[in-house]
């Protein structure tokens, strides 16, 4: 077995990285919107509501393709992902709300959101963007519910491990807007939704909580619990989704998981290497993922082998540094420590993984030794603290705003 010489390796990494980046270029918010809108051509003016983390890219988009026809905005997207130029554009009003966790100012957005759809003339068209993030970006609490609630339930939602269409019926639990409800509020106003999806099947009810699309198949909630989630649910019956947003409006998904790895492969191939897709969905435990993958990765011949999807994590009580694809990359580091010809990458097709600016990180079999030592890497994924230690082997991956999110992506290159 040919093991990647210390002269090569860094150019190995950035050959994982360009073909991490290519996905990202095929999904870019700005471009898909662009090419939907050219697709479908119109005189009539249009109102655009951007939301999520994609949303000044796909606004940009809106903003180039409709050029007159466009005749307000709203966007809300969290702190340092808007866009100057659209901030300079009188027509928009730029937002910036609660990520991860929402705050009061995803309240205020909420409030701001349907304002704008009450002062768009009756008739008008809305053009709605959404993307990842939503959830978080954008609420409008029901009479029962306060923000110490909110708190309280993204808190626990977010530690809990618990898979994004599960977390979204539990969200749905306290909203006046999630799961089809702001239907209620267009009134005849007609409106299109197009969508960059960062959830398994696409499913539009599922993206950003569904804001324009009626839940159809409620997800069962798992056992265990704790009982003051299970009185939130039980307190909104599912089948009330249906019963919101009696109308329908059309959604598109414009970008998607399989395009990024379509377009990742595609790249790859064109510089010389043999790949795979690994059809299994990217999901369950980091860790137990990143020890899985890195293990494949192992057993295969030379070339590229690719994932997608998004995995979870259990939070401690007191979590360090770090988010899903960094525990995953360092899982896959420990078990690559006696391999001299494996790269893994695993990022956040949005660019952040967890809270800061990390998207997530590239590892090699010399990871452990640099980071510090194998007890220290073990402690730090129980800790959910693999941040801090990528951060000392110097084995993160900062991408800043991508202007996509089709959740994650984990590219592994093996050269022997």
């Amino acid at each position: 077995m040919t093991g990647i010489q210390a002269t090569d390796l860094s150019r190995v990494r950035r050959q994982a990285t360009d073909i991490f980046r290519a996905g990202l270029a095929a999904t870019a918010g700005e471009t898909r919107v662009a090419a939907f809108l050219a697709d479908h051509t119109s005189t009539e003016p249009v109102s655009v509501v951007a939301l999520g983390k994609a949303a000044s890219a796909m606004a940009g988009g809106a903003t180039g393709a409709l050029g007159p026809r466009l005749q307000r905005g709203l966007l809300v997207t969290k702190p340092g992902h808007t866009s100057p130029i659209l901030q300079q554009d009188a027509r928009f009003t730029c937002l910036e709300a609660g990520h991860p966790v929402p705050d009061r100012r995803s309240l205020e957005a909420g409030r701001q959101l349907l304002q704008f759809i009450a002062e768009t003339p009756r008739g008008e068209s809305l053009l709605f963007l959404l993307s990842g993030g939503t959830s978080s970006l954008v609420e409008v609490l029901d009479e029962t519910s306060d923000l110490d609630g909110l708190l309280r339930l993204n808190h626990w939602l977010l530690g809990s491990g618990l898979d994004i269409a599960t977390m979204n019926r539990i969200r749905r639990s306290v909203s006046r807007i999630k799961g089809g409800q702001l239907l209620d509020y267009l009134a005849d106003r007609p409106a299109t939704v197009l969508l960059i999806s960062d959830v398994p099947g696409d499913d539009p009810a599922v993206i950003g909580s569904g804001l324009l699309a009626p839940a159809r198949d409620v997800p069962e909630l798992p056992a265990g619990l704790p009982d003051w989630i299970q009185r939130l649910t039980a307190e909104r019956h599912p089948a009330a989704d249906a019963l919101h947003g009696q109308r329908q409006v059309a959604h598109h998904v414009i970008a998607r998981l399989q395009d990024a790895l379509e377009a990742a492969a595609g790249y790859a191939r064109k510089t010389g290497y043999e790949v795979t897709t690994v059809d299994a969905a990217l999901c369950g435990d980091a860790i137990a993922a990143g020890e899985r993958i890195a293990q494949h990765l192992q057993r295969q011949s030379a070339g590229v082998y690719l994932w997608g999807g998004e995995t979870t994590v259990c939070l401690p009580e007191r979590p360090g540094r770090g988010g899903r694809n960094q525990s995953l990359a360092l899982a896959a580091a420990i078990a690559l420590q006696d391999s001299t010809d494996c790269v893994l990458l695993a990022a956040g097709t949005d660019g952040t993984d967890g809270p800061g600016d990390v998207a997530g990180a590239i590892v090699d079999g010399g990871t452990v030794a640099r980071g510090g030592s194998l007890q220290a890497a073990r402690a730090a994924l129980q800790g959910a603290d693999a941040g801090r230690f990528l951060d000392a082997s110097g084995d993160l991956l900062v991408t800043g705003p991508t202007g996509t999110n089709v959740m994650d992506m984990v590219v592994g290159l093996k050269t022997g």
